[in-house]
């Protein structure tokens, strides 16, 4: 029975070497592309491009998180501290901007705010005829979109630590005469600081990382350079340097905000936890909220999916939906299955292994997996790209390639799923299992896998959905004449076609409501 249970885990450590090798050797590779590239190149790069790309990625960086940070803590606050009417829906709504890739937002407002669009020819009827508006394509109109983008990260993270704050705190600082908002600046704030950071490094790494919107709105930053040169100037080595310096710059994203976590921990050291309780508002006050969340969702969702919806049923958007429409919901379907399938088939003995022993090698070969949280679109594809033509030249122009490129990408999204799943189960059972005849295999197939079952379920809808909307990536690999839904929404907007994007804009947003489902479920909570 040793010799059995010692071969099983043999493969199952076999299996999750290859793995992490799937997952850092194209990255490896990347970095010694970048480092053997000529000195010309990293010259030439450092004294014309590099500069630019990297204020223009930290500063946007930075301006989206500031602003991303008072849309999310202030609508956090308002729907944990305040009682009112519809203070439920609105605790759910918060969270639908998730479901809209930034691509899509960003092409609504190239309409809106764009040269004689709807809401510059209402700004012309209030401030004359030559008032002009910012344009969307400007740092201003790239903030703008990506902080609407991404605010609810940070509304999820401190909502979740606000309903567990214990509110002993503010009532030992007012017994001491603090005022109100001495209160929520000096004892409040700096107590949700682990989760405010946590929620803001989430957005500064998808603002670093995102390709759609800063594509569509013409704003230059590193992922954006990285696709430039790759379809542009058909350099790889210009194309790896600047993905070094990405994948460096998401590094030192995450490295920080560990840091701020380990800096940033408090303890409940007392017995006596109590919940917040509401401030029941009064009608003007009622008001006065509903308006601010109003505008705040109608500019992050409500107001795209009406002008989505609109554009979808105009004659011009009916007229697509003919049989290569549906050949492309086919192909983003196809490739989703099979991106989904594999993640799990590679993240579960990863996350098996990590879990029932811990060994360095099997928690090494996890946290390997998860470097594909510091690769971008752009970064993955040319990872695989050149991969590909040097040892496998074979499957180019395939979507094995596209398959490869998106579990590298989306992998970790799956295990963060499987791997709490497989957490919460003792291992006690599967020593009953095998005390009563099983062997390892058998008892992995029918005790373990039913019992991790919905964390499996879990992460193959997340991996599914995910890719569905994945756009640089398919842009880059994809083989000729195989278009996706969010590739023909990025050719049509980026032709300003608006209403013949909509039909595949909308069906890609409602294909992500799942997600927010599972991502408030009990299920999803707890994982």
């Amino acid at each position: 029975m040793i010799a059995a249970r010692s071969s099983s885990f043999s493969s199952l450590q076999l299996a999750a070497l290859a793995s992490a090798a799937l997952i850092l050797f194209p990255l490896i590779y990347i970095i010694a592309l970048a480092f053997t590239a000529d000195l010309e190149v990293w010259s030439l790069l450092w004294t014309t491009r590099v500069p630019e790309l990297l204020w223009n990625t930290v500063f946007l960086a930075g301006a989206v998180a500031i602003l991303a940070l008072g849309l999310g803590v202030s609508t956090a606050w308002i729907v944990t501290r305040f009682e009112f009417p519809g203070r439920r829906l609105w605790e759910l709504a918060l969270v639908l901007p998730l479901a809209m890739p930034t691509y899509v937002l960003a092409s609504v407002f190239n309409y809106l705010l764009g040269f004689g669009g709807p809401v510059e020819y209402l700004w012309q009827i209030v401030a004359g005829p030559q008032a002009r508006i910012f344009s969307p394509q400007s740092f201003m109109g790239v903030t703008l979109v990506m902080a609407l983008a991404t605010f609810p990260f940070i509304y999820l993270l401190t909502r979740s630590a606000l309903l567990n704050f214990n509110v002993s705190f503010e009532e030992v600082a007012r017994t001491c005469g603090a005022s109100s908002l001495r209160r929520i600046f000096f004892v409040t704030l700096p107590l949700l600081r682990p989760s405010i950071v946590a929620g803001v490094a989430l957005v500064i790494l998808y603002v670093v990382s995102d390709f759609g919107a800063v594509s569509l709105l013409r704003y230059q930053t590193l992922t954006y350079a990285v696709f430039q040169q790759m379809t542009g100037q058909l350099d790889n080595q210009a194309a790896s340097i600047l993905s070094l310096l990405l994948v460096v710059l998401a590094l030192l994203f995450l490295l920080t905000e560990r840091w701020f976590r380990r800096k940033s921990r408090y303890y409940q050291t007392a017995g006596r936890y109590r919940a917040p309780q509401r401030f029941h508002c009064s009608r003007l006050q009622t008001v006065g909220l509903t308006v601010c969340l109003s505008v705040i969702m109608g500019a992050a969702f409500g107001v795209p999916m009406c002008l989505l919806i609109m554009w979808s049923f105009s004659p011009e958007a009916l007229a697509t939906l003919d049989a290569r429409f549906f050949g492309f919901v086919w192909n983003s379907a196809l490739l989703a299955t099979l991106a989904a399938t594999a993640s799990v088939l590679i993240g579960l003995p990863l996350a098996y292994l990590a879990s029932r022993k811990p060994t360095w090698f099997n928690i090494g070969c996890l946290q390997a997996a998860y470097a594909g949280y510091v690769l971008p679109g752009p970064v993955a594809a040319l990872a695989v790209l050149v991969l590909c033509l040097n040892l496998i030249p074979v499957v180019y122009g395939t979507v094995i390639v596209l398959v490869i490129a998106y579990v590298l990408h989306f992998l970790p999204a799956g295990l963060q799923s499987l791997e709490p799943a497989i957490q919460q189960i003792t291992p006690n059972l599967e020593e009953v299992a095998r005390t009563l005849g099983l062997s390892a295999r058998e008892t992995v197939r029918q005790v373990t896998l039913p019992l991790i079952r919905n964390g499996i379920i879990v992460a193959w809808v997340l991996v599914f959905l995910q890719t569905m909307k994945e756009l640089p990536a398919t842009l880059l690999l994809r083989p000729v004449g195989f278009d996706t839904l969010a590739i023909r929404v990025w050719l049509e907007a980026s032709e300003e076609y608006y209403q013949l994007a909509a039909p595949s804009a909308l069906l890609i947003v409602l294909v992500g409501l799942p997600a927010l489902v599972l991502l408030l479920s009990r299920d999803w909570r707890a994982a």
